[in-house]
């Protein structure tokens, strides 16, 4: 049985993923802080995953609009265009994509390869 090279083992996986978790509490108190409402966090924190709707198109296209959507350049731009504007719904936004982000990787999900929905930077999901 080999290690999979896209899957970090024992603590160094542990202390990724933990930043990961960090990562996402921080998106969370940005938001909160930026006047965000609390009811509407959960729903929101959903959202970005309404990008898979591309893998109808295949899984170029499904990969392609997904990415878009779960990386941190997106999140901290919208986050720093919102900030420094100050336009309130657009740091909202960053803030609430930040912490997607931030929860999706602390749970092991990655950014999709255009092979199949399965197939991530970190590994193929249900595999180990």
């Amino acid at each position: 049985m080999g290690v999979d090279p896209g899957r970090p083992i024992g603590r160094l996986g542990f202390l990724l993923r933990a930043e990961w978790l960090a990562i996402f509490v921080a998106g969370v108190v940005i938001y909160l802080e930026f006047g965000g409402h609390p009811l509407l966090l959960l729903p929101l924190l959903l959202a970005p995953d309404l990008s898979m709707v591309g893998y109808l198109a295949g899984s170029r296209v499904g990969a392609l609009t997904y990415n878009a959507l779960h990386n941190l350049m997106v999140a901290l731009a919208l986050l720093a265009i919102g900030w420094f504007s100050p336009v309130a719904p657009v740091a909202l936004a960053g803030a609430i994509l930040l912490a997607h982000v931030g929860m999706d990787r602390s749970l092991g999900y990655g950014l999709k390869l255009p092979t199949d929905f399965r197939d991530t930077h970190l590994g193929r999901i249900g595999r180990g």
